[in-house]
This record gives C-alpha cells, sequence and structure tokens, in this order.
C-alpha cells in the first residue's frame, strides 16, 4: 500500500519500516480471525498468527473473498493447518456455530480475535436509527457475541485462551461524523475491560488494541485520500500505520509474552486527540 507521507512529517520514523519477521510467538496455537477477508486488519491479523507459527481459522460474512484468504495463506505456509467458516457477527446463531465449528476443525481454539467492525461516515443529525443500529451491532454486539461463545468455550476446557479485540483510538477521540463508530469502539474499550475480570475465571485474558489510521485498499474506497492524508499527518510519525504493524501488536497480545496483561487497551497511535 502507498504511503501518503505528510510534508511536515519529519521524523526518522516516517517510513515504513520492513514488516519483522515471525520469531514462533504463536507456534502450536489454534487462532480464529473475524473478519479475516480482503486487504485490513483482519488478514494481516491471521497471516501474522501464521507467520508466528499458528494454524489459523479465517471467518468472514463475504464466502468468497474468506476462501481466497484461506487458500493465500494455505498457499504461502503450506506446513500450516488453514479452515473457514463463514459468519455473520450479527447472528447469535453463526457466532456460535463459528466457535464451535472453529474448535472442531483446528481441534483447540487457543486465541479468538475479534475483528469484525463496520463504520462510515454520517453527521448526526442525518443519522437514521438504522445507521446508528447497523453499527453497533455489528461493531459492538458482534464483538460481545463472539467473546460471549468464546469464554463459554474456555470454561468448559482444561486450556487457557487468549481474547484480542479491534477497538480504535476514536474510542478516546472526537471526531466529526463519527459518533455511531466512536460509540460502538468505545464499547468495546469497557467490554473488554469487563468481560477481562469474568474471562480470569476461566483462564482467559482479554485485551484490545487501538488502532489510529492504518491504510489498506478497503479504507481507501471508503475515505478520500485526502482525508486519509490529513488524519495520518497528525499522528506523532507523520503517517499511517501499515496493517502489519498493527496485526504484530495482536499477536503479541495473543502471545506467552503479556501472561499478566488483560483488560487492557493498547493504542497504536500517538493517542492525540
Amino acid at each position: 500500500m502507498t504511503q501518503h507521507k505528510s510534508p511536515l512529517a519529519t521524523s526518522p520514523l516516517a517510513t515504513v519500516p520492513e514488516e519483522t519477521p515471525g520469531h514462533g510467538l504463536l507456534a502450536g496455537k489454534k487462532v480464529v480471525v473475524t473478519a479475516a477477508a480482503g486487504t485490513g486488519i483482519g488478514f494481516s491479523a491471521a497471516r501474522r498468527a501464521a507467520l508466528e507459527g499458528a494454524d489459523v481459522l479465517v471467518s468472514d460474512f463475504h464466502e468468497r473473498r474468506m476462501n481466497e484468504a484461506r487458500d493465500t495463506l494455505a498457499a504461502e505456509f503450506p506446513e500450516q493447518q488453514f479452515e473457514a467458516i463463514t459468519c455473520n457477527v450479527q447472528s447469535t446463531s453463526d457466532v456460535d456455530a463459528l466457535i464451535s465449528g472453529a474448535a472442531e476443525k483446528l481441534g483447540r481454539i487457543d486465541v479468538l480475535v475479534n475483528n469484525a467492525g463496520f463504520g462510515g461516515e454520517g453527521e448526526l443529525v442525518e443519522m437514521t436509527d438504522e445507521d446508528w443500529d447497523r453499527v453497533l451491532d455489528i461493531t459492538l454486539n458482534g464483538t460481545f457475541r463472539a467473546t460471549r461463545a468464546a469464554l463459554r468455550y474456555f470454561r468448559d476446557v482444561p486450556h487457557n485462551g487468549v481474547i484480542v479485540n479491534n477497538a480504535s483510538v476514536l474510542g478516546w477521540r472526537a471526531q466529526r461524523a463519527q459518533a455511531h463508530y466512536a460509540a460502538a469502539k468505545a464499547g468495546v474499550m469497557a467490554l473488554t475491560r469487563c468481560s477481562a475480570i469474568e474471562g480470569a475465571d476461566y483462564g482467559v485474558r482479554i485485551n484490545a488494541i487501538a488502532p489510529s489510521i492504518a491504510r489498506h485498499a478497503f479504507l481507501e474506497k471508503s475515505a478520500s485520500a485526502e482525508l486519509l492524508d490529513e488524519l495520518a499527518s497528525k499522528e506523532a510519525f507523520g503517517r499511517a500505520a501499515d496493517v502489519w504493524e498493527v496485526a504484530a501488536t495482536i499477536a503479541m497480545l495473543a502471545s506467552d509474552y503479556t501472561t499478566y496483561l488483560t483488560g487492557e487497551v493498547v493504542s497504536i497511535s500517538s493517542q492525540r486527540a
């Protein structure tokens, strides 16, 4: 993905580095990633899990793209297992079937990455109930449904687990035309904190990431390059994150490098308001 570098970006960190190689952080783990089709954070998280040695099940509402994602990963990592299950996170039955089906296909689940979310722009005075409800239902309620199903799974198995949620700095920041998405992501943050307390009863750590802006093809279709450039220029490095940088943080949170970390939201940005 081409980075549109800000003319104000003078930091030595303004250039995206080469992707860090895998170090076996998730070797032997079984990882499930929702909304993992396409070119965004979900697919990158699935690929990073594979790069770190995990077997991976990808899930998405879009079946064709989901299967393409699985096949792409299988071709790159032929020694590892890759599966796919179609899931609409707005459906409790779909989400419950995803967790039970993933456990059956992979043999167990060690990590769930809740990446599914839906945004868009809309002034509050023009926003319909349907606009609001769709963003909240996919982004917040979908994370709740998957977390609930995963905790029920981990409650009944003899091994520990990890859940990593995808929040956003908009859970903290104010941005015009983002009231629905910001409210949903703030809810994901609160859900992360509260569910982490309960998850400890079942040996489950639950944390979240909060990316600011990560440039990828899907985002480029939903927002203008001018807006994305403006947002990126306000970050500490004067650039957007690359999706691999976000995915690497997800892998760290899923790994045994963070065994005493739970209920936290890790900002992948400078947290500037």
